[in-house]
Parts: C-alpha cells; sequence; structure tokens
C-alpha cells in the first residue's frame, strides 16, 4: 500500500497531504453520503483537528472513527 501525496484546498489555500488509496477512497465515499465535496470534508476534519495534530493523520483518525460507528451501529441494530 503506497502513501500518495494529494494536493486540497483549504480555505482558499491549497496544501499537500500525503494518505494511502484505501482512506482516500474511503473519504470520497464519505464525503459523497454527505453530499459534499471532499475539499469540504477536509476542510472540516483541519478545523476539528488539534493544532499539533498532523493532517493527513487527523483524516486517518476520521475515516477510522467513522468505520467504527458504522460497525457499532450494525451490533446495534
Amino acid at each position: 500500500m503506497s502513501v500518495v501525496k494529494r494536493s486540497v484546498a483549504i480555505a482558499g489555500h491549497s496544501t499537500s497531504i500525503s494518505i494511502e488509496d484505501r482512506f482516500w477512497d474511503r473519504l470520497r465515499v464519505i464525503a459523497a453520503e454527505r453530499d459534499m465535496p471532499v475539499a469540504r470534508l477536509v476542510a472540516e476534519i483541519d478545523a476539528g483537528r488539534e493544532a499539533e495534530a498532523n493532517l493527513s493523520s487527523a483524516i486517518r483518525l476520521f475515516v477510522l472513527d467513522d468505520a467504527l460507528s458504522r460497525i457499532e451501529e450494525q451490533q446495534r441494530g
């Protein structure tokens, strides 16, 4: 699994993130489910992360949290 560097615009500024394809693909699915562009979802993740947190790591944790929430919902339902 390779890490790919991608550029995303956040608040009008371009930034690069290095993230594996599987995380990026899942992030795109989550954004589509929320009916929003990936860049907007990344901006929301960026706004919610702690100052010392790396954006790429914050995205990975967001995707992980989403997956865990889905598993918990399935187990309840």
